[in-house]
């Protein structure tokens, strides 16, 4: 198949054929006596399985062991070592993100019920609707919770 035609099956395009194959992502397609490139069906697996690991979260250059195993001759691109090590450097990088989003996630939490109480309590001190409310960034500027006027928050 043509490179039009290799790139549509994959949902890309011929420009980023060329590009995966000045990275070495991609091999080298036979050429044609006319000159045009000529991919068969393994280029295709190839890159269904850049575009999976890219979906995924994967870098390019991670990608690469997944490529190399089925340029190997492997059925699938995630059955090599190569291939295994990075799913394991992901999946070690994911665990660190879940952890630092869990832990905004509950200072966030924190910080609504925090706020939601002291609304209560305005509400119930008597403090008028639409009044500038209190927050932690201005109270900081001159001790009363408010900034001047004209002057905004930092």
């Amino acid at each position: 198949m043509r490179i039009g035609e290799l790139a549509e099956r994959a949902g890309t395009t011929p420009r980023t054929l060329r590009y995966y194959e000045s990275l070495g992502l991609l091999p080298p397609a036979d050429r044609a006596g006319n000159g045009y490139r000529s991919y068969g069906e393994e280029h295709l697996r190839m890159l269904e399985q850049i575009r999976t690991l890219q979906e995924y979260g994967f870098g390019l250059e991670e990608t690469r062991p997944f490529v190399e195993c089925l340029r190997a001759g492997h059925p699938a691109g995630d059955t090599c070592a190569a291939s295994l090590a990075v799913y394991r450097s992901k999946l070690a990088e994911i665990d660190a993100w879940v952890e630092r989003l869990t832990a905004v996630r509950a200072e966030v939490a924190a910080q609504l019920l925090r706020a939601e109480r002291e609304a209560g309590a305005e509400a119930d001190a008597g403090v008028r609707p639409g009044a500038e409310p209190l927050c932690e960034l201005t109270a900081a500027l001159d001790g009363s919770g408010r900034h001047e006027e004209g002057t905004p928050p930092q």
